[in-house]
C-alpha cells in the first residue's frame, strides 16, 4: 500500500505539487485543487476537504455542471475501452461494474442514455458506497428528478467521491 499524504505535506507543497497530486480529487477538475492551494493551510484532511467543496459550492452553475459532466458514464464506452482514470476503474470494480453480465451492461446503457437525454449530464453516484443493485435503483429513481435538483444530488455524490479518494491519499 502506498504511503499516504500528511496534511503538512501538502500545506508546505508548491502551487504544481499540490495541485499535481488533488486534482483529480474531484474527477479531471484541477481547477478546484489550484483554488484549494490559495487557501492553504489546513489544519487536517477534513479541513482540506471543506475548503475544495466550498470551492464547488462557489463555482458558477456552468463550472458546477462541467464537473457532474467531467464525470464518465458507469459501465460507459470510457469503461469498457479501458480509458477510466484510474481512480474511476477501480471505483467502478468496487461495486462490480467491471463484471456484470450482457443484460446488465444493457440495461446500464438504457439507463444512462435516458438520464443523458433528460439532464444533459452523465449519472453520478458513489459507487464506492453502492452495489449494483442499488446503483441501478439510484439511476431509476433520480431519473424523475428535476434538473436543479438532480445537479445538488450529483454535487452532494462528487462530494463523497472526493472524501474517499482524500482519505485513500491522506492521513487524518
Amino acid at each position: 500500500m502506498k504511503k499516504k499524504m500528511t496534511i503538512a505535506d501538502l500545506n508546505a507543497a508548491d502551487e504544481a505539487t499540490f495541485v499535481g497530486l488533488l486534482g483529480n480529487i474531484f474527477e479531471d477538475s484541477p481547477w478546484i485543487a489550484a483554488a484549494a492551494w490559495k487557501r492553504r493551510p489546513f489544519g487536517d484532511r477534513d479541513a482540506l476537504l471543506r475548503a475544495m467543496t466550498a470551492i464547488v459550492d462557489e463555482a458558477s452553475p456552468e463550472r458546477r455542471t462541467a464537473l457532474i459532466a467531467a464525470h464518465p458514464d458507469l459501465v460507459g464506452k470510457a469503461a469498457r475501452e479501458g480509458r477510466l482514470s484510474a481512480a474511476s476503474r477501480d471505483e467502478q470494480a468496487s461495486a462490480g461494474l467491471d463484471r456484470l453480465e450482457p443484460d446488465e451492461v444493457e440495461e446500464f446503457g438504457t439507463l444512462n442514455a435516458a438520464y443523458r437525454e433528460r439532464f444533459g449530464l452523465p449519472f453520478v453516484i458513489c459507487v464506492r458506497e453502492n452495489r449494483k443493485a442499488a446503483i441501478l435503483a439510484g439511476m431509476r429513481e433520480r431519473l424523475r428528478n428535476g434538473r436543479e435538483a438532480e445537479i445538488g444530488a450529483a454535487l452532494r455524490e462528487i462530494v463523497a467521491i472526493a472524501r474517499l479518494r482524500l482519505a485513500d491519499m491522506v492521513s487524518p
